[in-house]
């Protein structure tokens, strides 16, 4: 990758329960893909059955049901993931269910860190807060506005 223009890369794991992954998260990943916002670098899952057992599954093994996702598929080009991320992500997996691993360039930053970069300045640290966290936040703080707005006396 050219350091410049390159965004942040996150690695987001996804768990579904019951091993019963099915595609439906690949077209909202391609519409991203095709919104230029962010590159997936790669894709990789991990599961574990009822029995304990670990594996892992490349792309190119994927199943035939997901054939209308293959366009998608394509574009990803591999290899940021490999055998050390499964052994990480295997401890944490409980029997019978899954994790899609994927490494996301994030194409909308580009032009932030470059301008970053053109200031002479680095980023210090960086960190995510789950969406649902930020939701059940955003909710506490309505409860607590509503609780605290004066009502009229009339």
């Amino acid at each position: 990758m050219d350091p410049i223009n390159t965004g942040p890369v996150d690695v987001i794991l996804l768990k579904f329960p019951g091993n019963r992954f099915n595609g439906r998260i690949l077209p909202a990943i391609g519409d991203l893909i095709n919104r230029q916002l962010i590159r997936v670098l790669d894709l990789m899952f991990v599961w574990k059955d009822d029995q304990g057992t670990v594996g892992s599954l490349e792309l190119a093994k994927l199943s035939p049901d997901l054939d209308e996702y293959v366009e998608i598929i394509q574009t990803i080009p591999g290899g940021y993931l490999d055998d050390e991320d499964v052994e990480e992500i295997a401890p944490d997996l409980e029997p019978n269910s899954s994790v899609a691993a994927l490494a996301v360039e994030n194409l909308w930053a580009i032009p932030f860190v470059d301008a970053v970069r053109d200031a002479d300045g680095e980023v210090m640290d960086q960190f995510r807060v789950p969406a649902d966290l930020v939701a059940e936040y955003r909710d506490l703080a309505r409860e607590a506005e509503a609780s605290t707005t004066p009502t009229e006396v009339g």
